[in-house]
């Protein structure tokens, strides 16, 4: 048994507990969370930190691209409402002027063909006027010519204008 007991003694030192040791142990882990501290928890939670706030840049810059593409968006569509109103203005302007120009030149077509018209008629008259003229020197001629022959003597051309007038106009009574 001998074995025995000196194993169980041997164990005890080995596993007992001891006031210095544990001290010691404390102290060790102590000053291995003070270094482990300082060269390695700062600088790995200063990098996550760092990266946190690039992160947290990154997304409050996507937001604010978001949010400036939605207003850039809204400002597109408001700009394209714009120039449909515009162009339809425009059209209707257009038209518009195409209306009273297309007015203006059947107003002008009007009046060259009613120039037209009253030259025409104007002419007409004219050539009506030479035509009664000439058929008046005509009949007179025969008249004259008749006379001539009935009365056995010369007439005056006064004379013989006189008659022919006094003839037509009497003429144009009986109808």
């Amino acid at each position: 048994m001998e074995f025995f007991t000196d194993f169980t003694e041997k164990f005890e030192s080995f596993i007992g507990v001891n006031f210095w040791t544990m001290l010691f142990a404390w102290i060790n882990i102590l000053i291995l969370y003070l270094f482990l501290r300082k060269l390695l928890f700062r600088p790995v939670k200063n990098m996550i930190d760092s990266r946190q706030k690039e992160v947290d840049t990154m997304y409050d810059e996507a937001e604010a691209s978001r949010t400036s593409a939605a207003q850039m968006k809204e400002e597109y569509e408001e700009k394209l409402k714009q120039v449909g109103e515009e162009s339809d203005q425009i059209l209707k302007n257009a038209v518009r002027r195409a209306q009273l120009r297309e007015e203006e030149i059947l107003k002008d077509a009007n009046e060259k063909a009613e120039r037209t018209l009253e030259r025409a008629n104007e002419q007409v008259a004219l050539e009506k006027k030479q035509a009664m003229n000439e058929v008046k020197d005509e009949v007179s001629d025969i008249a004259v010519g008749i006379a001539s022959a009935v009365i056995g003597r010369d007439v005056k051309p006064e004379e013989h204008t006189a008659l022919i007038d006094d003839f037509i106009r009497n003429m144009g009574e009986d109808k």
